[in-house]
């Protein structure tokens, strides 16, 4: 394990409303899973530490609200992102319509972020075909991944790949200046 000073990084999960983020959060974070719908008004956020490739780094973990209704004010939770996860839900197709606009909306504040695609809700039966998000992914240079907050399959690989996504940005950025 790393002794030095901890790194921190900021992750961001964007997407629709209803897709799952705050889910996500609270399996990867709490170990819980809540069926009930909790509407995160504007911005939350978690912390958890994570052991990666021999260190521990510490992830603050933003969760964005997704709904329209709080689009004007977003963008100022997006700076100093270190890695951006845009959610689907697998049984929404608007969800999933929707990721280019979440991609640019993102990439107006932090240009070259790092991003990853999470196909959420795998406990469900899928109405978006994984081919289709994963083809779009593909197109967009970002890796893809399908997880179920509910059933926690794929949860700690997912922000593990976010640690490890944030990681090479900071290796960048530090490069870059």
């Amino acid at each position: 394990m790393n002794t030095g000073k901890l790194s921190v990084y900021k992750v961001v999960l964007a997407g629709d409303g209803n897709v799952g983020k705050t889910s996500l959060i609270r399996r990867y974070c709490e170990g819980k899973f809540d069926e009930s719908r909790i509407l995160t008004l504007g911005v939350d956020f978690q912390t958890k530490l994570v052991s990666f490739r021999n260190r521990t780094v510490k992830l603050s973990i933003w969760d964005i609200a997704g709904q329209e209704k709080f689009a004007t004010f977003r963008d100022t939770f997006y700076g100093g992102a270190h890695a951006v996860a845009l959610v689907y839900d697998i049984t929404s197709p608007a969800s999933f319509a929707n990721l280019q606009r979440w991609q640019d909306e993102i990439q107006s504040v932090v240009p070259n972020v790092p991003m990853a695609v999470i196909g959420n809700k795998i406990d469900l039966v899928s109405v978006v075909s994984a081919d289709a998000a994963r083809s779009w992914s593909y197109d967009h240079s970002l890796p893809f991944l399908l997880t179920s907050a509910a059933t926690g399959e794929r949860v700690d690989d997912f922000f593990r790949g976010m640690a490890w996504l944030a990681m090479q940005e900071q290796v960048r950025r530090r490069t870059v200046s």
